[in-house]
């Protein structure tokens, strides 16, 4: 075999593994999804884990004899200009019963940014028994320049909760996602819906 035939078929190769090696990172990135909706069931990464159909909470007996204290915190990454605060620090619940609180968000930029809030409960083991069945971490949150919002949380601590288990902790960090955002979630924040909402189609 001449070295011209043996360069020529050392290409051919190198094209092939090219070509199967692009495949493999479009397959792995679609395989990525599903991967990362189990990850999010079993750490609670984006309020996957804990969240529940406002019917499914009505029909859960409350514990009216028992007491939880909730705080509430909340953490802002570098690189997103705002300032975060709950509207209350802590609260007293009774397992099985809805309860609905506030987190106050501040834009300090002269910009629309867009954030995403990143939810976790402490201890762990009261992960499982804390629902969500609304919160502002379901979706991205835009603010305006200057912009002051309250956003809602709405949640239950399951009456099946451990008896030890007399305070939990919910937490958020807060994460500048503007790079992240389609052209679409854009599109859409501009015909006028408020984040999280339907938005309706544009009439031609």
């Amino acid at each position: 075999m001449s070295a011209a035939t043996e360069h020529s078929s050392a290409n051919r190769r190198l094209v092939v593994r090219l070509v199967v090696a692009v495949f493999a990172m479009f397959g792995f990135g679609f395989a990525l999804v599903p991967l990362y909706d189990v990850f999010c069931d079993i750490t609670g990464l984006n309020g996957k884990t804990g969240v529940a159909d406002s019917s499914t909470i009505e029909a859960t007996s409350v514990d009216k004899d028992r007491w939880i204290t909730v705080e509430f915190t909340g953490n802002v990454a570098t690189g997103l200009p705002w300032e975060i605060r709950p509207k209350v620090a802590k609260m007293e619940v009774q397992p099985g019963a809805l309860a609905r609180t506030t987190y106050i968000a501040h834009n300090t930029s002269n910009r629309t940014v867009v954030g995403r809030a990143i939810p976790s409960v402490t201890p762990g083991e009261a992960a499982a028994h804390f629902k969500k069945t609304e919160c502002f971490c379901f979706s991205e949150q835009y603010l305006e320049p200057g912009e002051t919002r309250e956003m809602t949380v709405q949640f239950v601590v399951e009456p099946d909760i451990a008896p030890n288990l007399t305070t939990i902790t919910l937490s958020y960090a807060f994460f500048n996602t503007e790079k992240f955002v389609t052209q679409k979630s854009v599109d859409a924040k501009n015909d006028g819906a408020k984040p999280g909402e339907a938005r309706p189609d544009k009439k031609s």
